[in-house]
């Protein structure tokens, strides 16, 4: 069995962009630089058959390449609840198309349709026992932020496995825009 999604990359640029934006909220555990990406489809765990069924039915996605901004941050879950802090990806009808593509593929590899609305973000920290007054000042402070535009040329299948600190990520294959 292999845990597997599909993100777009961020540049080393962006990424060292938005690890300004990392502190100031206890019980925050920051993502690592090398783990940024926005999400596009989390498959979840798959046999090694199936794996292989996904990975070849996303070299069917053309899309041509597009640029992208971050904006604006955000939390999932709300209070004692709250669980992510993330930064948000411009509205972008170029992304949604990549994303619909792919989700498509997916589908005619033998997926389940993801029953999720998709909600393009890059995870800043993941969040355990923050104070709601800390968060509340976290998000008003980077309310403004901003990103790019950059260019996105990729996307990539990962494998993910669990880790004491954070998951590690595998690059498993790279499907090029054109």
């Amino acid at each position: 069995m292999v845990r597997l999604f599909t993100a777009v990359p961020l540049p080393d640029t962006v990424r060292q962009q938005l690890m300004l934006a990392n502190g100031g909220v206890p019980g925050a555990r920051w993502s690592e630089p090398h783990n940024m990406h926005i999400t596009l489809r989390f498959i979840g765990e798959v046999d090694r058959g199936l794996a292989e069924d996904c990975a070849l039915a996303l070299e069917s996605v053309a899309v041509s390449p597009f640029r992208l901004t971050i904006c604006g941050v955000g939390q999932f879950g709300a209070g004692k609840r709250a669980r992510v802090l993330w930064a948000g990806v411009e509205k972008s009808a170029a992304l949604g198309h990549l994303h619909d593509k792919i989700e498509s593929a997916l589908v005619r590899a033998g997926l389940e349709p993801e029953p999720r609305k998709f909600s393009p973000h890059v995870t800043l920290a993941r969040l355990r026992d923050s104070p709601k007054e800390r968060l509340v000042g976290y998000l008003q402070a980077h309310a403004a932020l901003q990103v790019g535009p950059f260019p996105v040329d990729r996307f990539i299948l990962y494998s993910s496995r669990p880790g004491k600190e954070a998951p590690a990520y595998r690059e498993e294959a790279v499907y090029a825009l054109q």
